[in-house]
């Protein structure tokens, strides 16, 4: 089972602008008790974007004009609080492809790693900048370039990001998902613990 290499993702973006957003305010508790994370998508931020009615409010995922959107541009400090794996899986369930933001809290960087989801740092300058032309125009093209280690923004606007090497590595190859990589391997697991004594003598108990 071959993994997608991630080297580049491009489509138009949508800012949700706050810092230290949590994962409680990305995927509510309430949600977590689904067996499969099969629509957990339409449920992305739902509590500041529907009222207790169900009505819509004001927020840039209700905007038609963001509508299709599959990069998410955050502030500082994106998916702290709680490690629940609900929240990078809502994001993906949502259309999300990429996350840009100018920091992430560390489990929620490794868990959306570990889907196919870049999570790219930038500058507060740049993070404005962009959320600027994407909001001039949310028509623009935003490509993540995981090679080139830069997001452009149309023809004109290219700023660099960070991303840990590792992270980066692993989505370029195709190596993202270890669960994944292990069920690959899954004959050769099996060939190396058919050599090893101990596995061979609980085996026969």
């Amino acid at each position: 089972m071959a993994l997608d290499l991630i080297q580049s993702v491009t489509g138009r973006a949508v800012h949700v602008p706050g810092d230290d957003i949590d994962t409680d305010r990305i995927i509510p508790a309430r949600f977590l008790k689904c067996v499969t994370f099969d629509g957990i998508g339409e449920h992305l931020f739902r509590d500041v974007r529907f009222d207790e009615r169900g009505e819509k409010r004001e927020h840039p995922l209700n905007d038609p004009r963001f509508a299709g959107a599959t990069v998410l541009i955050a502030d500082h400090n994106f998916g702290c609080g709680s490690s629940r794996e609900h929240a990078p899986q809502s994001i993906a369930k949502a259309g999300f492809k990429a996350v840009i933001a100018e920091s992430f809290a560390e489990i929620f960087f490794g868990n959306s790693t570990t889907l196919g989801i870049p999570c790219v740092s930038v500058s507060r300058e740049d993070r404005a900048a962009l959320v600027a032309r994407v909001n001039a125009d949310p028509t623009t093209p935003v490509t993540v370039d995981l090679e080139e280690q830069v997001v452009r923004a149309g023809s004109d606007l290219t700023v660099p990001f960070t991303i840990k090497p590792g992270a980066r590595e692993s989505l370029i190859r195709g190596t993202w998902d270890p669960i994944a990589q292990l069920l690959e391997g899954a004959a050769e697991v099996r060939q190396v613990a058919a050599r090893l004594p101990y596995v061979r003598a609980a085996s026969a108990q």
